[in-house]
């Protein structure tokens, strides 16, 4: 807390220092007339004291954390700021306005997902023209049959200023209907139940738990995650009876450990209910008979450090993903019964050191598995009865494939997702016993595009330490490597999250413009297998920021771009990046948007108040230990600002980011402000209605990439007329659909 309140009148806020946009910054005032700036927000300085083993520090920016998000001098600083950049980035509102418009004009905008097959109803997501929500809708046994809307969000989300349904499952037998809505941003969802036989809403409502939902098989019960109101972790499994006062909802298991994040799920043989439990090295599983209205749970295998595994059942036994004495992991096979010692677990997929195994879809005759191999996201495919394995073949340099939505487990049809940065996203289905491609749907390009028009490379830059990294790249067919392209950079690195080549129509906006694409597949990722992120993550963390630098220096060196025209890009962790890459090499990019950065590593470590800090202590490491205090310190992009010149630089936050809280990138604003040289801008904007994903809506997200976008273009000098062609991406958003708990982290 703060010993004393700091209130910063509003005309403190809106004067003190002048900035100055640099070169590129384009104005209308006539030559010989004097120009006035606006004048950049300066925050006071109150120093705060951060107390740690390891030594205190002084943070003079500490004030504008307010957990209340209410406090009316925090709001009216990022109110001032807000307003400094609308200012700053006026003379670019023409661009951004033609950036929109051109990648709008890239969607098809009633369009459709494609439709799969669950307990009889074929569940799909569509979209309607000029609308900002999906609607979710179904048909029984046929796609002939007549269309059932179960909801509009569009009439949901009206008036909101955010709306986001986090997920929707029907009943078991179709007539109910549960689904999760979030109206702030922040996801704190709340549970509503909606009667599909009437089409009226049960009366009872469930505030501040996950997204996740699972259905017993009564059709009666549902199993939901309840949060920690300020950790905003999920810790407790409640079981809810439709009718009911939530009130008196049983408690099913609750996690002790604030490390772990759980979720829930439900087998796709519709036998079990799943509750899984995740740390960023450790894993459990627990099971119950979905038919069993007790829902008494067991243990697959209690959690240990350093295993982690995934489970899926098959007729009477288990088939377990486990990194036991396999660092890229392999498959097991153990009766359910005697799951739980090892002693009884056969091997069926072995280890590979070539191969990452990430997941695997378990069918009645096959199992596929997502593999990563050679840097690329592939699908093998393997029969339960002879084994016979084959991996999925595509001739792309450089793609993604992987299984899509599979529900039913009786089938011999497989569902995969195929795109590259040439080809928009791609559904087939693949008839497992004859190996027949049916191709479902490509996502519908609009505005004349062409993918006989870009080149796609699968490049890879040799880093300091000799490490080889790989990097997608997407340029225009004809452009000349004579070292003169404009760069577009982007980057994660974290989590074991990778990068995957991937169709995005937004990028065309820049690629058809004449710069180059490339996707860094930095280290923390696990593009290269499960070595590529440890050597990412904690005491290594490191490699992915001077990684991200070697990509770039690399492709300077090969002709790719000029050295002063390039320009990088990434968020929440790639935020972190972002901060770390502009403090160690600012002469290596020209501009940079970092978005919701996660930049003020050692303080929120420390501080185990804010939500996901204490799920990340073996990612980052813990501060309480000294060898883990001093490493992050060293890199944390907050506590390393100098007085150097930066890029240009756009950051971006949401008010109710439960995931990088606001208050980090706007200390991190203030404090290079007050130390960086230069005149090179730099802007905050914060979104006072959204939060880590920025705003709700595919058209208003869409306006803060055209934004970023007219603000690179802008700083290259690069004009913003019609474009060479247009462009790319999609995605083929399902809702949940029984797989289980598979995703290790929620990020």
């Amino acid at each position: 807390m703060l010993t004393s309140r700091f209130l910063i009148p509003s005309a403190f806020v809106l004067i003190a220092g002048c900035a100055h946009q640099g070169t590129d910054m384009k104005t209308e005032a006539p030559a010989t007339a004097e120009v006035t700036m606006p004048q950049a927000p300066v925050a006071g300085v109150v120093p705060y004291t951060i107390v740690s083993p390891q030594g205190d520090r002084i943070d003079p920016y500490y004030w504008l954390r307010d957990d209340t998000r209410s406090k009316p001098e925090v709001l009216d600083y990022l109110k001032a700021e807000n307003d400094y950049s609308a200012k700053m980035l006026a003379h670019t509102q023409g661009a951004k306005d033609a950036l929109f418009k051109e990648i709008v004009g890239r969607i098809q905008q009633d369009d459709s997902s494609v439709p799969y097959l669950k307990q009889g109803w074929w569940l799909y997501t569509r979209f309607e023209q000029g609308k900002e929500y999906p609607i979710h809708a179904r048909k029984r046994g046929t796609l002939e049959a007549p269309e059932e809307v179960l909801l509009d969000a569009n009439l949901l989300g009206a008036g909101k200023g955010f709306y986001q349904i986090g997920s929707w499952q029907p009943s078991p037998d179709g007539q109910q209907l549960v689904y999760a809505e979030d109206t702030s941003g922040r996801r704190q969802f709340e549970l509503r139940f909606k009667n599909l036989q009437t089409g009226q809403m049960w009366p009872e409502t469930i505030a501040n738990v996950e997204a996740g939902t699972v259905w017993a098989n009564d059709s009666r019960t549902v199993l939901y995650v309840e949060k920690n109101p300020q950790t905003l972790l999920g810790f407790r499994v409640r079981k809810h009876v439709l009718g009911t006062d939530p009130v008196a909802d049983a408690l099913v298991y609750e996690e002790k450990d604030s490390t772990f994040y759980l979720g829930i799920g439900k087998s796709r043989s519709d036998r079990f209910l799943w509750i899984g439990l995740s740390s960023t090295v450790s894993t459990e599983w627990r099971y119950a008979d979905a038919n069993d209205p007790t829902l008494s749970f067991k243990t697959v295998l209690p959690r240990e450090r350093d295993h982690e595994y995934q489970v899926q059942d098959h007729a009477d036994e288990f088939y377990i993903l486990t990194n036991w004495n396999a660092r890229n992991f392999r498959i097991m096979r153990a009766p359910i019964a005697k799951a739980g010692d090892r002693a009884n677990w056969v091997e069926w997929v072995a280890h590979r050191d070539d191969a990452l195994l990430q997941s695997m879809t378990v069918l009645r005759d096959y199992v596929a598995i997502n593999e990563r191999s050679g840097g690329l996201p592939k699908i093998r495919v393997k029969a339960i009865a002879d084994g016979h394995t084959e991996l999925l073949s595509f001739d792309e340099p450089a793609y993604s494939a992987f299984t899509g939505a599979n529900p039913e487990f009786a089938t011999g049809t497989l569902r995969i997702i195929y795109t590259s940065p040439q080809t928009p996203t791609s559904t087939y289905d693949i008839d497992l016993a004859t190996g027949a491609r049916t191709l479902l749907k490509r996502e519908t390009v609009l505005g004349g595009f062409d993918r006989d028009n870009y080149v796609t490379e699968f490049r890879f830059a040799t880093a300091r330490d000799g490490a080889q990294v790989p990097v997608t790249l997407l340029y225009r067919k004809g452009l000349k490597r004579d070292g003169t392209a404009a760069l577009y950079q982007y980057g994660y690195g974290s989590y074991g999250a990778s990068m995957s080549p991937a169709f995005s129509d937004r990028v065309l906006s820049l690629v058809d413009r004449g710069m180059v694409y490339a996707l860094a597949h930095i280290r923390g990722g696990e593009e290269m297998g499960r070595h590529w992120y440890e050597s990412g993550r904690q005491l290594q963390k490191k490699n992915t920021f001077t990684d991200f630098i070697d990509v770039t220096d690399f492709l300077v060196r090969e002709g790719y771009a000029a050295k002063d025209r390039v320009v990088a890009q990434g968020g929440s962790a790639g935020g972190l990046l972002m901060g770390a890459v502009a403090n160690m090499a600012p002469d290596r990019y020209h501009a940079i948007v970092a978005d919701v950065p996660f930049v003020d590593v050692v303080t929120t470590m420390l501080d185990e108040s804010i939500p996901l800090t204490t799920n990340e202590f073996d990612e980052w490491g813990n501060p309480k230990q000294k060898a883990f205090y001093d490493y992050m310190l060293s890199y944390s992009p907050y506590d390393n600002v100098t007085a150097q010149n930066y890029p240009a630089m756009l950051v971006t936050t949401g008010l109710h980011d439960s995931q990088v809280q606001y208050f980090e990138p706007a200390k991190w604003v203030a404090k290079l402000r007050a130390t960086k040289t230069g005149d090179a801008p730099l802007l905050l904007k914060t979104n006072m209605e959204a939060g880590h994903g920025g705003k709700s809506g595919r058209f208003r997200r869409l306006e803060e990439i055209a934004e970023a976008y007219a603000f690179f273009l802008d700083q290259l000098g690069i004009p913003v007329e019609a474009a060479a062609g247009d462009g790319f991406e999609s995605g083929n958003e399902q809702p949940a659909t029984g797989d289980g708990f598979e995703a290790k982290h929620a990020q």
